[in-house]
């Protein structure tokens, strides 16, 4: 018999045995599996405290499945196959429940999926840290299938240093990272917040430091990467070839006057070399006089969002207090996205006014109404952005953004307000705008959000993820909300709310998978 105990978590392992309640071997499975001395760690990394790492060597060859039982029946459970094809096996556990005696089933397969051995393990966390959102669930699934069983969400109820986390469709918290025992991350501020790498690490930027990081799933620092002459603010964004697309402030920059001026540059970053391969100053490529929303010199742009377009190796940028801009790699405007009110020339003596959208109705003919047009009336087939953030490409070309709706129509202190995922299909040869898709004005204050936020399209279901932030109003108090439509009907699949004492809940919520 093989004893293991972990003290310093509190946590006992026996193997091979029935002897300890905390492992509970299948009834109908005649081998088990073998623990050796240090086989589980919770928390490996110190950082991620809903996460064990499990390592073993099996009887036999084969592959490891995980199942954690979930509080809420067999529906809830997570399930996980892994392809570490052998005898020797190093595995993540994710999904833990807090404050909880956790059953996770571990099981030895074949290729064909059978069981070859198996075992239970129980493993007891600790409580959540403090300043958690609190998590209420709304709206109860409908039985369609939902683009997700669990969403990352770059929270900002905790600060000093804010804690992502993923929650379940349940409202349970599954995942975090707390970083407040190190250093380097104890004053974490990610601004726009976490994303997932294409090799399946996280990477943000940290507003504290000015570096950009690369964690893995136990919040272990795999890469991080500085920016000399740069600070860092809003988005780190991944291109296809691994690159980075970063908004940052340059060092020194001044408008012609001498005024400073902040969160009007992008750069690429190369991963490899750690170096700027390229900068695009905004204030060359867009009118740095124009303050048709935002009086303020020095946050004339408020660059909040970019991407990467490679249908032409372009980036698209939402800047807050302007609109959004599609930008060739020397830095040359070719679209505008905005209302046509007080668009010049720029510094390349491009004239702005010559590259905006013409809206179109439903039918695609032409608004003529100047007030529309300029943007202090609406049209009922199309309304502009306004303070936009979350700028998405959709498979078919379209552009998703979530349209705050601040000031909208250029009305300050309105008596009412709404936000809106919107769905805009722009043909830069005709110069033309036409809005295909909405959600959001219907709600009202209910779901409004004057700042951060994000919008999702979830291809594999046709759905729609729609999350206001910051203030907005809850059964809980406020906060921000989590909210899936059916993309055909616009029907409420899910929702739910999450709850801060200062009502700033999230810049960001987004559909991913724990592993």
């Amino acid at each position: 018999m093989k004893f293991t105990c972990v003290l310093a978590l509190g946590l006992c392992l026996l193997a091979s045995c029935r002897k300890d309640a905390d492992l509970t071997p299948g009834p109908t499975i005649p081998l088990r599996l073998t623990f050796g001395s240090g086989a589980l760690t919770l928390n490996p990394s110190g950082y991620a405290p809903l996460t064990a790492r499990l390592t073993l060597n099996s009887p036999q060859s084969g592959r490891l499945r995980l199942v954690v039982h979930g509080r809420h029946g067999t529906a809830s459970d997570l399930t996980q196959q892994f392809n570490d094809e052998g005898t020797v096996h190093d595995i993540p556990i994710m999904g833990l429940y807090a404050s909880y005696a956790n059953s996770v089933t571990v099981s030895l397969v074949n290729p064909t999926g059978q069981v070859l051995a198996d075992t239970t393990l129980t493993i007891q966390t600790a409580a959540l840290p403090p300043n958690m959102p609190t998590d209420l669930v709304t709206a109860e699934p409908t039985g369609a299938a939902l683009g997700g069983d669990f969403t990352l969400v770059s929270n900002f109820s905790a600060s000093d240093p804010q804690m992502p986390l993923i929650v379940d469709n349940y409202g349970e918290i599954r995942w975090l990272l707390d970083y407040r025992t190190l250093a380097e991350l104890g004053q974490l501020n990610y601004d726009c917040g976490i994303s997932r790498l294409q090799n399946g690490n996280y990477c943000f930027g940290d507003k504290t430091t000015s570096q950009l990081f690369e964690v893995d799933v136990y919040g272990t620092i795999i890469n991080r990467w500085s920016l000399p002459g740069y600070t860092f603010h809003h988005e780190l964004y991944e291109k296809p070839d691994g690159n980075f697309l970063v908004t940052v402030n340059k060092t020194g920059s001044t408008h012609p006057d001498g005024t400073a001026t902040d969160e009007d540059y992008v750069v690429e970053i190369d991963r490899h070399a750690n170096r700027v391969l390229t900068e695009w100053d905004l204030k060359h490529s867009l009118n740095e006089n124009r303050h048709a929303l935002e009086p303020d010199p020095v946050d004339w742009l408020h660059a909040n969002a970019v991407l990467y377009d490679p249908s032409d190796n372009t980036i698209i940028v939402s800047g807050r207090y302007q609109g959004v801009v599609k930008l060739t790699y020397d830095n040359h405007v070719k679209w505008l996205l905005a209302p046509h009110r007080s668009w010049g020339p720029n510094h390349q003596g491009q004239d702005l006014s010559q590259l905006l959208f013409t809206p179109l109705d439903a039918s695609g003919q032409a608004i003529a109404d100047t007030a529309v047009v300029n943007g202090s009336a609406n049209h009922p087939d199309f309304e502009w952005n306004w303070y936009q953030h979350s700028i998405q490409l959709m498979p078919n070309g379209d552009l998703l953004l979530f349209d705050n709706g601040t000031n909208r129509n250029f009305i300050r202190n309105a008596p009412s307000h709404y936000s809106r995922a919107v769905e805009y299909r722009v043909d830069p040869s005709a110069r033309t705008v036409q809005q295909i898709w909405t959600y959001g004005k219907e709600r009202g204050d209910d779901t409004y959000s004057a700042i951060v936020s994000r919008v999702q399209y979830l291809p594999a279901v046709n759905h729609i993820l729609f999350c206001p932030g910051y203030l907005v109003p809850n059964t809980t108090g406020q906060g921000g909300k989590i909210i899936e439509v059916d993309y055909a009907t616009k029907k409420v699949l899910f929702e739910m709310q999450l709850s801060d004492v200062g009502g700033f809940a999230f810049h960001r919520a987004q559909r991913e998978s724990i592993y």
